[in-house]
């Protein structure tokens, strides 16, 4: 069975939060937190958060086995885009794009 948890609105680049993502994709639970927590990474600490909450649905809401889970899947969504514009020489403006994610960690249980 698959479960899966989601952050909506993070201001984290999707390419960023992907990077962190494609190293925790496969790996079984204990291994991906591992990783999640000794990267030096505003994505990791975001998708750990994820991470917890998808093994804590899995385990309360589901009554699978937290020693059998692994990450099935997880991706980033690109989220709402920010607008905000900086002056800039001859009365210019530039814009500047404050993007945000939706990442999404899906756990299942390995047979």
């Amino acid at each position: 069975m698959d479960v899966k948890s989601t952050a909506k609105t993070l201001r984290v680049r999707p390419i960023k939060a992907r990077l962190v993502l494609d190293l925790i994709r496969g790996k079984n639970i204990v291994e991906a937190t591992a990783i999640l927590k000794f990267m030096p990474n505003k994505a990791a600490e975001a998708t750990g958060k994820v991470l917890k909450s998808a093994i804590a649905n899995a385990v309360n809401n589901h009554s699978l086995d937290q020693s059998k889970l692994y990450v099935k899947a997880c991706y980033a969504d690109e989220g709402v885009v920010l607008k905000r514009f900086m002056p800039r020489a001859k009365g210019q403006s530039a814009q500047i794009l404050k993007r945000t994610s939706h990442i999404t960690v899906v756990v299942a249980e390995r047979e």
